[in-house]
């Protein structure tokens, strides 16, 4: 247990978990022995141990970094939160706040208030609703307004994003019963006109999440399903999950619909996530008329869906930076598409070099790099690459990085491991050469 490449796991794992998993191959050793195999020497058992509590520890939450040049990686935990949502998570999760305190009248409160400014003047919506996630805001839509009723949505749009998340099942589990319009390339405003009746609830329009139809199409206006809902007197919602708050085309990247653009197109509700382009805490967010939000406030099933301090605290954070947009650039997400080839193909020079008087031969290489996130499916993203050569085994090697700690991942691209440099902190240099270098 005292062994120095054993006992920095105790601190992370336990020093419980260590002794078993210390056991466990001094047991496994002694039943190999008997078998007629010889005993390991020290060090060999010293490594089979740290490699089965590497393996333990990466069942836990362990720092990546991320070079795989998908800025908003799903995987690896979508948008990394700007400086000053950090601080705000220390400052209102490590000590006692007015979550729920009305500070003026010394009486209850409520959560929903503390980001309620915030979200209307970023999204020029009425009111807006803070809950865990975009699905759970769909959900949470879809319980309010449509249990046993029609929810009306084009065919094109009938989506599934990852881990299963498929809108008809979240539909069917709502209570909802789904009406489809047009076909897969083609709807007009006429197919939802003579698809709605006294039992539709609400249309829904939804973000096109990894995928594109191009071609032979035809699309509704969101102004034209707008003014329908309204001749009609039905709900419209738009499920836009990215949360775009700027134009992206100011970074160079084409245009996403921002959820200013939706509420001005007069959609009643706009479901959107957090830690996409809004580059903030995992959220879901509810934008859009207040006598819609006021009904979903009064919901029970928001009880089961809120969001705790850290998140608000967090979430506030990064929206006041909308407000001031020349801090932007505080948002990492945004710092990431801001800089620039050149200032990418500097540093990658530096880290070369610095690899060189290791021995680690690496070379400077053009790339592409990704928004991620369900977001823009078809952009991509001039980058600067630091390529590994002289791999024979890129797998192995890429295996090898990710053990480290901080765990270090690319990605294999022309049969040589890759790390691009947009995803990769500036701070952190210094790191990725003492990985890469060991």
């Amino acid at each position: 247990m005292a062994e120095p490449a054993l006992a920095g796991f105790c601190a992370l794992l336990g020093a419980g978990t260590v002794k078993s998993a210390v056991a466990g191959v001094l047991r496994e050793a002694r039943a190999r022995s008997n078998e007629g195999s010889a005993l390991p020497a020290f060090d060999v058992l010293v490594a089979e141990i740290c490699a089965r509590l590497t393996r333990l520890e990466s069942g836990g939450l362990v720092e990546v970094l991320n070079g795989t040049g998908i800025l908003l990686h799903t995987n690896l935990g979508r948008a990394p939160l700007g400086r000053g949502a950090l601080e705000a998570i220390e400052r209102i999760a490590g000590g006692y706040s007015n979550l729920e305190f009305d500070l003026e009248s010394g009486t209850r409160g409520s959560r929903y208030e503390r980001t309620g400014a915030l979200l209307r003047e970023a999204t020029g919506a009425e009111d807006a609703l803070v809950v865990n996630n975009c699905a759970a805001a769909v959900l949470l839509i879809l319980d309010t307004f449509a249990r046993g009723r029609e929810v009306v949505v084009a065919r094109n749009q009938l989506i599934e994003i990852g881990g299963g998340f498929r809108l008809p099942e979240v539909l069917a589990r709502s209570g909802a019963r789904l009406v489809e319009v047009g076909t897969t390339n083609k709807v007009y405003v006429r197919d939802f006109e003579s698809a709605l009746g006294p039992e539709t609830a609400l249309v829904l329009r939804t973000h096109a999440s990894n995928y594109a139809i191009a071609g032979f199409t035809a699309d509704v206006e969101p102004r034209e399903l707008a003014a329908l809902a309204r001749r009609t007197g039905v709900l419209l919602v738009e499920d836009l999950g990215t949360g775009a708050l700027v134009d992206l085309a100011a970074f160079g990247m084409p245009h996403e619909r921002t959820v200013r653009e939706a509420v001005g197109d007069g959609i009643d509700l706009v479901a959107f996530s957090g830690d996409k382009l809004l580059g903030g805490p995992q959220a879901g967010i509810i934008a859009g008329r207040a006598a819609a939000i006021a009904r979903l406030r009064a919901n029970p099933l928001l009880r089961a869906l809120r969001v705790d301090k850290a998140t608000l605290a967090a979430l506030a954070a990064t929206l006041a930076l909308y407000l001031e947009p020349e801090r932007l650039g505080e948002i990492p997400f945004y710092a990431m598409l801001a800089a620039t080839p050149d200032a990418l193909r500097a540093r990658a020079e530096r880290l070369r070099g610095a690899l060189e008087a290791y021995g680690v031969a690496t070379s400077v290489v053009p790339t592409l790099a990704f928004a991620g996130g369900g977001t823009l499916p078809l952009a991509s993203i001039a980058s600067i690459g630091l390529r590994l050569d002289g791999e024979l085994d890129p797998d192995r090697r890429a295996r090898e990085l990710r053990a480290k700690r901080p765990a270090l991942a690319g990605r294999i691209e022309d049969g040589a491991l890759l790390f691009d440099l947009r995803t990769l902190p500036p701070e952190r240099d210094d790191e990725i050469v003492r990985l890469l270098a060991g």
